[in-house]
């Protein structure tokens, strides 16, 4: 349904300049399901508070008011402060050393729900037992604690029959109607944990029984614990080398020296830093060592190198192992992460010594066929390896992996293949300027040897290239300042001529004693990972390589385990570590898919998706929106504009035939206009449209732009012009589908556009029933949030993170995206909730949660009263960092619109890049796997391989298309909602099915695969020149000079980051990122 256009300020408030105030509306909630395509007509008031209402959605709804509930007022006391929770949503706020009655809690129904913390800490909700005496007003953080369930204990079995999706029960049903809402501290600050050792992560409350029972094989091998001391030593090196390597080689040869006379037998695991394990003590405390390294014998018969090197080795700690034996018993909260870390180091010392290691994942030419990815690259295979806790105790997840490596050439042949040029054309004329940029930054920081000198290999590291040609470069020899040039040095000291001497020499080490090696004496060393940006072309070729059926994945895995032979690793026997080498075989049960809605007028009202897909056939939007005024813009000089008109009449009389009402006639005719000329052409067309528009009080609702397949910069300078000046939503097209014409491609881009003007596609029929647990009940609003960071290499780019917010309720298909730029390569969304200082009314609450709650109110009439958010893109080692800052700031947003306004948050956090793969028990049985061989959608794992104490699962919502599908991982972080686990899996599934680009499920739940889209579409406004698009190929050649509109990232002084452009406020109040 399409909406109309507001006059007011999307921030605006009535009733209260701080916040949310109580509304009177007039009617009741209205019981049916409306799905006219026309503006309803609806009476009653618009009433004051949170915002301005919505005119199309105010009458009929019932009146908001204060969120009555459990609570009273919180008073200030003193000491330390802690939360514990007491039930579904209870809170009680205890002070530690003072008495019930001063400071603690005052309990008291039917009054709002708590009130807020006042200076001198007397509460300002009511009072059971009278108002306390005056205390300081600097008032401690308190401890939050989530963990107070008991631990799960597993049933025996799992049901054999699928349970229904409608979970809870009546009992729990009940508890959720007593939840109460937690008061804050004041309008702008509300209660938070005052480090991560108070925060204690939810509890699992309980395993899934919902779906089909199912056995699937998961790429997690068992470990044994060992029965051994494990002892860490600090070590000291002297000369300090910053190369692991050398340091290895130190330590390799200090223990074949002294491992039986000095190290009493022990065979050490090291980290190639400063911490050596052993399963048991040396002989002593501290000790020094010396140990001579000497250089391989280079053939020419030479003295070779020797460095000597002193060693301390010095008694640091003992790592427990019985902590971990309990923690991964359930008798533990914390996970003693020293000795995990020890573990991992001794299973990856072996592994270190025969391949190259890159992160967590081991490489080398023997692991499988090298691939050729163009310009110098090459694909390497390789394995991932972490040890893990699970349910099922410690676990080693084994994944194959594949990335990109500089091939060995020489010098020469790598600047051939990099500047994809014919080799004649290259060696024949100087480069040019351009060229010089793309081979310097290709090769800064690679390692070449030279070849010039027999066999004497010596290795340098490029710092850059030479302005001058070889020919013209000179350098003294002697003290006196005589001068030789390169060419002559050459001949006369190695007899070697250079032939290409108009290109520039390589230049190693430093700018104030820099080194010469002409390119044809250098050949690349082997092994050296690239990680700068690939091109597409690059990414295609990796992607054919890593692309592989589930059972030839496993099959993999397996052989990759057998060749390990982990049972005669000599450190895994050291340290009396042992690996199954059996896949793991873990229970799962197939959630069954959602019913969907579409609208009445249609041949098929409701759908039943069949294995993760379903169609449009027969179907209309359930809420089609309105496109009354449109035109088009052509970049494509070979398009003439009858083809140009005919495309777009086409996709008109699609989307008229999905459902929506679209005016089959631009409001001007198509304009063909050149790519460099993109703003003027925006700006004149979109003058000339709304010269006629204006008058009539009417608005341009959509641009449709046929693009070049290959189009640089010219998509994202389109979507920044047209989102952050014009207020213009558009949507693209390449020029091969507009010859194609296909139907299936037009009835896509249908349901893209319909979203874009405000319309919904689909919705779960659960949804309009009201059968949602935990979500239909009350108010809900589900945030999306994902933070994207600059590609490698890309060093001063800032981070941009996105936040998206459901629009509607109960429904929940709508969102509303922000985004915003920080700091680079900055986790922590910075702009959740900040103050803004007014000159006239000082500091002003801001940010992205409250902008999006208080349009949440806006467009349903409703106080959200429960938040559930997911947030993507954090890695374990953040997720304390992350909830300790990100709730705090929904919170101080949520208690800035309205005081003691605190709904119950459950934060998830979901994860794409994990190294788990589940795969079906019987690849040939057709029941259990899809038609790309990969598991059924709705596969859920919540035992096992999953944590031994907290709320997590695993979930493949989506089928296989190519390759092996990667199930999505959820670890919810806070749950104040109390969700139980079948709640939980349900909702995320079903609404996986709820993606409005298309008409499958997808692979992450869909609010935060838009908080995705969204920051990946912001990073055009800031780059337009180096940003790629999800779905518009860009072909932008790596170093070319910035595109025109290319903004600067950073603020005048190299300061802070520049904030990005704002979007404007019709085009961020619909999916403008779809």
């Amino acid at each position: 349904m399409a909406r109309k256009k507001s006059n007011e300020p999307y921030d605006t408030f009535e009733g209260s300049s701080e916040g949310f105030g109580s509304q009177e509306s007039g009617g009741s909630r209205r019981g049916g399901y409306h799905t006219s395509q026309t503006p309803q007509q609806q009476g009653g008031g618009a009433g004051r508070g949170w915002g301005r209402g919505n005119p199309q959605q105010q009458g009929g709804r019932r009146g908001g008011g204060h969120y009555q509930g459990r609570g009273g007022g919180y008073q200030q006391g003193r000491g330390g402060q802690q939360f514990q929770q007491q039930g579904p949503g209870q809170m009680e706020y205890q002070p530690r050393g003072v008495p019930q009655g001063r400071g603690g809690p005052q309990q008291g129904r039917g009054g709002r729900g708590g009130g807020a913390y006042v200076p001198g800490g007397r509460g300002a909700g009511p009072s059971a037992a009278g108002p306390s005496a005056a205390e300081p007003s600097t008032l401690p953080l308190p401890e939050l604690h989530q963990a107070t369930q008991p631990p799960y204990q597993a049933p025996a079995s799992l049901p054999a029959e699928p349970c229904s999706v409608i979970s809870p029960d009546v009992e729990l049903a009940q508890q959720i109607q007593e939840l109460s809402v937690h008061p804050a501290t004041s309008a702008t600050q509300a209660i938070v944990p005052a480090s991560s050792k108070s925060v204690r992560f939810p509890l699992r409350p309980g395993k899934g029984s919902c779906g089909t029972r199912c056995v699937v094989k998961a790429n997690h091998f068992f470990a044994e614990l060992p029965n051994k001391d494990l002892h860490q030593y600090d070590v000291t090196i002297t000369p300090e080398v910053t190369s692991r390597g050398v340091n290895r080689a130190v330590m390799e040869e200090l223990v074949r020296l002294f491992r039986e006379s000095h190290l009493g037998g022990r065979l050490p695991a090291y980290d190639g830093r400063k911490s050596l394990y052993t399963a048991g003590p040396f002989p002593f405390t501290a000790k020094e060592f010396q140990v001579t390294l000497v250089d391989e014998d280079d053939g020419t018969g030479s003295e070779r190198r020797q460095r000597n090197f002193k060693i301390v080795i010095k008694f640091a700690a003992r790592a427990d192992l019985h902590h971990l034996g309990m923690f991964l018993a359930g008798k533990q909260a914390d996970a003693p992460q020293e000795a995990l870390q020890v573990l991992d180091i001794v299973l990856r010392e072996l592994p270190t010594a025969r391949y190259t290691p890159v992160g967590r994942s081991f490489y080398s030419p023997d692991l499988g066929r090298r691939q050729p990815l163009g310009e110098g690259l090459e694909s390497w295979r390789g394995f991932y390896q972490s040890i893990r806790p699970t349910q099922m105790g410690l676990s080693l997840n084994i994944d194959m992996s594949s990335t990109a490596f500089i091939e060995p050439l020489p010098v020469i042949d790598f600047v051939i293949q990099l500047l994809n040029r014919d080799a004649r054309d290259v060696l024949s004329r100087p480069l040019s300027d351009a060229d010089r940029v793309k081979i310097k930054k290709a090769l800064r920081g690679v390692k070449v040897e030279v070849t010039h000198r027999g066999n004497m290999r010596r290795k340098y590291r490029i710092s850059g290239l030479t302005s001058q040609a070889t020919r013209e470069l000179t350098f003294p020899v002697d003290e006196r300042g005589t001068m030789k040039s390169v060419v002559q040095y050459f001949h006369e000291t190695y007899g070697f001529t250079i032939q290409h001497t108009n290109w520039p020499c390589l230049q190693v080490g430093n700018q104030q004693r820099p080194n010469y090696l002409p390119m044809e004496v250098c050949k690349i060393v082997e092994g050296q990972r690239y990680s700068k940006r690939l091109n597409e072309r690059q990414i295609t070729a990796l992607l054919k390589v890593t692309c592989q059926r589930p059972h030839e994945r496993e099959r993999d895995i397996i052989q990759t385990v057998y060749h390990n032979a982990y049972h005669e690793d000599p450190y895994a026997k050291e340290f009396g570590i042992r690996i199954s080498d059996r896949l793991a075989s873990v229970e799962a049960r197939v959630l069954p898919p959602p019913w969907l809605k579409y609208h009445e007028t249609g041949k098929e009202k409701d759908c039943l998706p069949r294995v993760g897909q379903w169609n449009m056939m027969n179907k209309k939007m359930v809420n089609g929106g309105r496109v009354n005024n449109w035109t088009c813009i052509n970049f494509v000089r070979n398009v003439q504009e009858n083809v140009a008109r005919g495309f777009c009449h086409d996709l008109a009389l699609m989307c008229r035939t999905s459902g929506m009402d679209f005016a089959l006639e631009p409001v001007i005719p198509p304009l063909s206009a050149r790519p460099d000329q993109v703003e003027r052409a925006l700006k004149a067309h979109h003058h000339d449209a709304m010269s006629i528009l204006h008058p009539q009080h009417k608005e341009l609702d959509l641009l449709i732009v046929i693009l070049p397949d290959n189009n640089g910069s010219l998509y994202g300078d389109l979507k920044r012009i047209c989102e952050t000046e014009l207020g213009l939503v558009s949507q693209c097209c390449l020029v091969k589908h507009v010859f194609k014409m296909s139907k299936q491609y037009l009835a896509n881009v249908a349901l893209k556009i319909n979203v874009k003007v405000g319309g919904r596609n689909t919705v779960l029929a659960d949804a309009i029933s009201r059968r949602i647990p935990l979500v239909s009940d009350r108010p809900t609003i589900i945030f999306g949030a994902d933070v994207t960071h600059p590609h490698p290499g890309e060093d001063s780019s800032p981070s941009i993170a996105a936040v998206v917010a459901s629009q509607d309720w109960p429904e929940i298909t709508k969102y509303a995206g922000l985004v915003s730029a920080q700091a680079h390569r900055q986790e922590l969304i910075q702009d959740l909730y900040k103050l803004e200082n007014d000159p006239k009314r000082g500091n002003v609450p801001g940010g992205m949660i409250r902008e999006l709650l208080i349009s949440f109110k806006r467009t349903t009439g409703e106080k959200p009263q429960r938040i559930i958010f997911y947030r993507d893109g954090v890695s374990e080692g953040q997720f304390y960092q992350v909830l300790l800052h990100e709730l705090d700031a929904i919170r101080r947003a949520c208690a800035s619109l309205e005081p003691g306004y605190q709904p119950p948050v459950t934060f998830v956090v979901v994860q794409k890049r994990h190294h788990t793969r589940l795969f079906a028990n019987n690849h040939m049985d057709q029941h259990s796997v899809d038609r790309s061989g990969n598991i059924l959608p709705g596969t859920v794992v919540d035992s096992k391989i999953c944590h031994p104490t907290e709320f997590d699962f695993y979930l493949c919502s989506h089928a296989g298309i190519q390759g092996t599908s990667r199930p999505a991982h959820y670890h919810v972080l806070w749950d104040e909602n109390k969700f139980s686990a079948d709640a939980l899996q349900t909702l995320t599934n079903n609404l996986c099915y709820t993606y409005a680009r298309c008409t499958r499920s997808v692979s992450i739940v869909p609010p935060a695969y838009y908080a995705h889209l969204a920051a990946f579409r912001a990073r055009f406004y800031m780059e337009p020149e180096t940003s790629d698009s999800g779905s518009m190929a860009s072909a932008a050649a790596a170093g070319r000079a910035p595109a025109a509109g290319a903004r600067s990232t950073r603020l005048p002084g190299g300061g802070s980051v520049r904030p990005l452009p704002a979007l404007k406020d019709n085009v961020k109040r619909v999916m403008f990122y779809c």
